[in-house]
């Protein structure tokens, strides 16, 4: 089983997000997850540039760190993202990649995976953005099992309250991935999207040939 933290702060080892990412990493190998972390500032990922050829053909037209990063993505059980507020969201790196999943979205190759999301903020609205960060991850086809958010001005005690909750969210997502959880609502939301997505692949057939094949592949061109 492996699980990957997607860090997006620029402050490096400074980050106090930093702290909560890792504590839910800890809590994963604690519970046996191979973990790894990856500072999303240290890559290229360029903006998308809505050609649609990921549609068509499954490959982008940009040269850049994002197909290493969405193969390491694959490759994943769990998925934990990581990011401070900024103006009520998250950091643009993160939503960079995030825009680069529109193929991966529309397929919902996140089918099957668990993730998580935690996010600091100076003063409040963290709740917020780690809502934003799960909602990225269940648009892909993933089950979120919870978050976790710090306001810094609640002090040191706070943050370390943070870090001991983030812990006990790293178990939770192992032992979701492991079946011990159940989320009955989100199984039945999943599979709505997937159908509705089913159903724009197949009116443009002909054109997003590579999407086709994927839910032929799947066994998903028939409703649920």
């Amino acid at each position: 089983m492996k699980v990957i933290g997607i860090i997006a702060s620029p402050r490096g080892k400074a980050s106090n997000t930093l702290q909560l990412i890792n504590g839910v990493l800890k809590g994963a190998r604690e519970e046996g997850a191979e973990t790894e972390l990856v500072d999303i500032y240290s890559l290229d990922i360029g903006y998308c540039t809505a050609c649609g050829n990921c549609y068509i053909s499954g490959d982008c037209t940009l040269f850049d760190d994002f197909p290493d990063l969405f193969n390491t993505l694959m490759d994943a059980d769990g998925i934990v993202l990581g990011a401070p507020n900024y103006i009520d969201s998250i950091p643009a790196p993160l939503k960079a990649m995030f825009d680069r999943m529109a193929d991966a979205i529309h397929c919902q190759m996140f089918s099957g995976k668990y993730g998580c999301s935690v996010c600091t903020a100076g003063g409040s609205n963290h709740g917020p953005v780690v809502e934003y960060m799960n909602h990225a991850l269940s648009s892909l086809g993933t089950i979120t099992v919870g978050g976790v958010g710090v306001a810094m001005r609640d002090g040191e005690e706070a943050l370390s309250a943070g870090v001991r909750d983030s812990v006990e969210l790293g178990k939770k997502l192992v032992s979701s991935i492991r079946g011990e959880c159940n989320y009955p609502e989100q199984e039945a939301a999943l599979l709505q999207r997937r159908d509705y997505f089913r159903q724009l692949v197949l009116w443009n057939k002909d054109e997003w040939t590579h999407e086709y094949d994927w839910y032929r592949q799947m066994g998903w061109l028939s409703p649920e």
